[in-house]
């Protein structure tokens, strides 16, 4: 039961010179958080200042915070196959709201494979370290 330890972590402290901001959330109907918290306690151990929507967020709820808080990242986690389902809508909202291009854009979660990230243009982490390792190198190759 790592991962109930993992969640009982102490909150993180605020990076004090972030490397970007996530904003980060489950995809609608997804109120499954465990592992989106572990996700996002990791980015911010990593030194990304996290912006935590919860669980059943809407598309268009991504795309306005995300714009809100100027993010540079969008991590989302879905854990369910309806939320899976609502995956072509939050792209086009990405686009419809001009981020598609400006933000990296990073799923993952129990329902969601690399062909699933394939196809909507986004990265894929099956884990918290490997969400940090390809947000990491993804920030970096954006400098």
């Amino acid at each position: 039961m790592a991962w109930l330890d993992a969640l009982a972590e102490e909150e993180p402290p605020e990076p004090e010179n972030p490397l970007g901001t996530v904003v980060t959330g489950n995809l609608d109907p997804d109120m499954h958080v465990g592992a989106k918290e572990l996700v996002r306690k990791a980015l911010k151990k990593a030194g990304f200042k996290t912006v935590d929507l919860g669980g059943g967020v809407s598309p268009d709820d991504f795309v306005s915070k995300t714009k809100e808080v100027n993010a540079d990242v969008i991590a989302v986690s879905i854990n369910l196959y309806m939320a899976k389902d609502n995956l072509p809508d939050l792209s086009s909202a990405l686009e419809a709201g001009g981020l598609k291009d400006k933000v990296i854009f990073m799923i993952g979660g129990s329902a969601v494979k690399q062909e699933d990230a394939d196809e909507i243009g986004a990265l894929y982490g099956k884990s918290k370290q490997e969400a940090v390792d390809l947000l990491l190198k993804a920030i970096e190759e954006r400098k």
